[in-house]
């Protein structure tokens, strides 16, 4: 499985951003998609997840201004990031579960300025 990641970019806070997830290979619509996020000096967190039945979770640190989605017949997975703050600044990197494997994208740097 590849997953490649996109748009991200500079945003001023309280603007938005969609990003993007496009996975090739496997078996799409069976994997559990999530999105982490890692800020400079800090650990990869959890962000949302999406699991193929569309249960969906997010970090209480998100919730409420942040949407994922899913797109079995396109093989994307989306996260809709509003009200932006600067402490959302990180790359953030696009997951699959798939059965038993994990996988990861290269990452797409979202910067958040005061």
């Amino acid at each position: 499985v590849q997953l490649q990641a996109s748009g991200g970019g500079l945003v001023q806070a309280g603007g938005f951003l969609r990003l993007s997830c496009t996975a090739s290979g496997g078996m799409f619509r069976f994997m559990t998609m999530a999105w982490y996020r890692q800020a400079p000096g800090k650990k990869r967190e959890f962000v949302a997840r999406i699991s193929s039945r569309g249960v969906i979770n997010y970090a209480d640190s998100v919730k409420g201004r942040f949407t994922i989605a899913r797109d079995n017949a396109k093989n994307t997975v989306s996260l809709q990031t509003d009200s932006l703050v600067p402490e959302d600044t990180a790359v953030y990197y696009c997951n699959a579960l798939d059965g038993e494997d994990f996988y990861w994208g290269q990452g797409t740097l979202v910067t958040v300025s005061s």
